[in-house]
């Protein structure tokens, strides 16, 4: 009796594991977690987040990305200044030897979509490639998520 409760628990906590979980290695790179948000029509720019983890000791830098779903993509940061959102390129990220950059909407680092070919759809999936100083290139997997804090006008401004 005790059997059937146990594996009914252990297949849920299974199949309950994050379907969008996705990492790529690259040399001493770790890539982890690939994704953007959706887009609504006509919306020309997108935002794309991903975590990279150096496992080795020396430092690398990520100097470029390209996807075929945008025109361009730029490495982008952007801070809060009181209620003033401040973005900018900023051409590179530096990874640091057994360190560890996380993209994220909001504060920080972000790969900008410029030039969207078509809105990007929750549940759908786009290859980009991630291209670093030291590693070289790779191409991960962005999986499209829902907006979050859609009533909060995400990533609309224009460039």
């Amino acid at each position: 009796m005790f059997l059937r409760p146990f594996t009914a628990l252990t297949m849920a906590f299974t199949f309950s594991l994050p379907a969008h979980a996705q990492e790529t290695k690259l040399k001493d790179l770790l890539i982890d977690n690939p994704f953007a948000r959706a887009t609504v029509a006509n919306q020309r720019t997108g935002g794309a987040y991903v975590t990279i983890e150096n496992k080795g000791k020396n430092a690398d830098k990520l100097v470029g990305a390209s996807s075929p779903v945008a025109k361009s993509v730029e490495i982008h940061t952007m801070s809060m200044d009181g209620n003033v959102m401040k973005m900018r390129e900023v051409g590179q990220i530096d990874i640091p030897a057994s360190g560890r950059v996380e993209m994220k909407p909001g504060d920080g680092f972000h790969l900008m979509l410029m030039g969207l070919q078509q809105p990007l759809k929750a549940g759908d999936s786009f290859p980009m490639t991630l291209v670093f100083e030291k590693a070289g290139k790779t191409e991960v997997k962005v999986k499209v998520q829902e907006k979050k804090d859609a009533g909060h006008g995400g990533m609309h401004h224009g460039h």
